[in-house]
């Protein structure tokens, strides 16, 4: 069976955290500084009490009803997320109930965070392909600003809350395109460069100061909070993501020119122009589009697609490639083919 990716929608917190916010407790900053550099004025910030389960609610809700999507017929909820609600029950569980998904529903989570998105495309386009579904609600939502240390320049500055929900289904019925090939890669050596130590079952702690870790940026901050080697990450992404995306175009036997647009991970502007320039693409074929909502994590890519697709820039017949790449190290590459009606 063909899978065909029907829509998308996203959702945004409603609190709104700017650069002059930051500056703000942060006397030494500089928000205009901190702009050029990221490509960031403002962020999305979820409230106090507010999840990662809340935010891909409001996406899934919202694609949903856009699409008057036949709830009984939703077989399989895969929800991507690095900050669930509890350590059990999955959040997936959670969001079927909210939903209101029928208990025949097949629900999980699966923990990646930028990479998210397209390897939840990955492992959609697998089931349906072998038959074990027809229609997947894939939902991604991260709540990063919770692990920020916020007198942390290198996390702080960059991180925004989102969630973000896609439908794929075996019926062509309203799809905008088919979801293609995918090439997927991890190396587990990069772990330590983009990581919250505390809270898990091998560190449980969270008094230790960041700033006794090697490579320790803040020095405020503990384990609690989102540690980032941010020339480490800037290193991989530009060793790693060129050659991904060569290898699924051999894959697909396509030349570069024939990719309309590149949609990636919208990490920040200085790494997105980096790989503009590496991989010597040109910029009406690489949107960059974070400024009003920060690095989004595993929603940041659906943002991009629907905001192009507001723009009316997917036309029947274009090769697009979503590249996803980050914690982990992870980073998986995937190619929509639009069709009719985007």
């Amino acid at each position: 069976m063909t899978p065909y990716l029907v829509g998308v929608r996203y959702y945004l917190p409603e609190m709104i955290r700017s650069n002059e916010d930051l500056v703000a407790i942060n006397p030494g900053w500089n928000a205009e500084k901190i702009y050029r550099k990221t490509g960031i004025r403002c962020r999305r910030i979820a409230d106090e009490g507010q999840t990662a389960c809340d935010l891909g609610y409001e996406a899934a809700r919202c694609l949903i009803q856009e699409l008057a999507v036949d709830r009984a017929r939703i077989d399989a909820l895969l929800f991507c997320t690095q900050s669930p609600d509890y350590h059990l029950p999955t959040t997936a569980c959670l969001l079927q109930d909210r939903l209101g998904l029928p208990t025949s529903c097949g629900a999980f989570d699966f923990n990646l965070g930028c990479s998210g998105f397209t390897y939840g495309l990955w492992i959609a386009r697998s089931l349906i392909k072998a038959g074990s579904a027809k229609t997947i609600l894939l939902v991604v939502a991260d709540t990063y600003s919770k692990y920020c240390d916020p007198h942390d320049l290198a996390t702080a500055t960059l991180f925004g809350d989102a969630g973000a929900a896609a439908l794929i289904s075996s019926s062509p019925s309203g799809g905008f395109a088919v979801v293609g090939e995918s090439v997927v890669g991890t190396d587990g050596r990069g772990a330590g460069n983009l990581i919250v130590r505390a809270g898990g079952a091998r560190a449980t702690g969270s008094s230790s100061l960041r700033g006794e870790h090697e490579g320790a940026i803040s020095k405020t901050g503990t384990d609690a909070h989102l540690f980032m080697n941010g020339a480490e990450i800037f290193s991989f992404t530009l060793g790693a993501i060129p050659s991904g995306v060569q290898r699924l175009l051999d894959q697909l036997a396509l030349r570069w020119d024939q990719i309309d647009l590149f949609l990636m991970h919208q990490a920040n502007r200085f790494i997105l122009e980096s790989l503009r320039d590496t991989m010597k693409i040109a910029p009406e074929k690489l949107p960059i589009d974070l400024e009003d909502c920060g690095n989004t994590v595993s929603a940041s890519i659906p943002i991009v697609m629907r905001r192009c697709q507001e723009r009316g820039l997917f036309k029947a017949g274009q090769h697009c490639v979503l590249v996803g790449f980050g914690v982990g190290y992870s980073w998986a590459m995937t190619e929509l083919t639009i069709i009719e009606g985007a």
